[in-house]
């Protein structure tokens, strides 16, 4: 949609309504939106529409000082009519100054975390954002979850991770195990990396990952394809075939081994077997020992006189010690663990070693907090 300057100013003419009025949190955005709809009743915007375009008009000095004095005190006839240019103009450096604030709704996180730290992130978007991440995750196959990226370690991404915490207090209430529990994390992982800006790959990490070959396959593959060409000029050069390339890999095959090419029985000592032949004898039935192999029935009769007939054993006096030895032991205390347990252990672990396939790094765990007490005590039922 293209907006007109008329309809720039009926946008700061709601915003200059709406700051003139006793103001909640939240409410003064629907205040704004509703008066700009009453100015504008044949154009559709959402209040998020409205509130950036108000900050983009601020910002970007689409209107002089004097214009935007003009429509201040058309939105509020109740100002004072006295106010000087000068008054006004600093007025809107002012409101240009914090505008932020004054347009968005902060969320502030953790006072603790380097000082009060104000997002411009909205309860509302960020809700949203949240809910739709996490069904979508619940939706989702493990195998093709998206890939999370790295996050910058800078401040406003650490608040950012940080402020989902309360928000995440109503799913991880409800969450009845640990697949669950991480399936809510992850979500709220997706959310920040939405809001920040930070891109998670689509593909997928099923994909990724089948279509990749170990290293370890890679390495082996190398050597059979280096030996099969080794060989192959070995039967060259044993057939005649005395090129130079030919004898300068034999030559390199032979070193350290004071074996010379010259010498005239070379060719008979390069002597290759018959695969197939190699094969059968490979799966031909070996016999150990110099007798014949046993029969089946005497086999059977063999394991069967060792675990099927009953044996009486007598307990020696060894056992009765170990017996009484082993009741004055204290029985260990049984191990309960607790939300610090879970928090000092995530803070040692490192932020972005490859998570496995949850996909969930254990930098998420150290900023989503409010899920170690819902870990602690799942970790504690899980054994039983």
């Amino acid at each position: 949609m293209r907006w007109s300057q008329a309809m720039n100013a009926n946008a700061l003419r709601a915003y200059f309504r709406r700051k003139g009025e006793e103001t909640g949190c939240l409410a003064y955005r629907a205040r704004m939106h509703r008066l700009f709809a009453e100015l504008e009743p044949a154009l559709t915007v959402t209040e998020q529409n409205l509130a950036d375009r108000v900050r983009y008009i601020l910002r970007s000095n689409l209107f002089d000082v004097a214009e935007l004095e003009r429509l201040r005190r058309e939105a509020v006839p109740s100002s004072d009519e006295n106010a000087t240019a000068e008054d006004a103009a600093q007025q809107i450096v002012e409101q240009s100054a914090n505008v932020d604030a004054a347009v968005n709704t902060p969320v502030v996180v953790d006072s603790n975390d380097d000082g009060t730290v104000a997002q411009e992130l909205e309860l509302e978007h960020m809700r949203s954002t949240l809910e739709e991440a996490i069904v979508e995750t619940r939706s989702t196959p493990l195998e093709h979850r998206p890939r999370l990226p790295r996050v910058a370690l800078s401040k406003r991404n650490r608040a950012v991770v940080r402020a989902p915490n309360s928000m995440l207090v109503t799913y991880l209430e409800a969450s009845r195990d640990l697949c669950e529990t991480n399936s809510i994390l992850f979500g709220a992982a997706l959310a920040v990396c939405r809001i920040i800006g930070a891109k998670a790959s689509t593909a997928g990490r099923a994909t990724g990952q089948s279509s990749a070959i170990p290293a370890w396959r890679r390495r082996i593959e190398e050597r059979i394809a280096k030996a099969r060409a080794l060989i192959g000029r070995l039967i060259c050069f044993s057939s005649g075939n005395n090129r130079p390339r030919i004898v300068r890999t034999v030559r390199m095959a032979f070193a350290g081994r004071n074996v010379s090419l010259s010498q005239p029985d070379i060719t008979q000592k390069l002597t290759h077997s018959n695969q197939k032949r190699l094969y059968e004898s490979l799966e031909r039935p070996m016999v150990s020992g110099m007798g014949p192999a046993p029969n089946q029935a005497d086999t059977v009769a063999f394991w069967r006189g060792l675990w099927s007939e009953p044996v009486n054993h007598s307990e020696g006096p060894l056992t009765k010690i170990v017996a009484s030895q082993c009741a004055s032991i204290t029985p260990i205390d049984p191990v309960i663990i607790t939300p610090d347990d879970v928090a000092e252990a995530v803070r040692r672990a490192p932020n972005w070693k490859y998570p496995g396939l949850d996909g969930l790094h254990h930098y998420w765990l150290k900023g989503f907090v409010v899920c170690h007490n819902v870990h602690a005590q799942q970790f504690q039922e899980a054994p039983n």
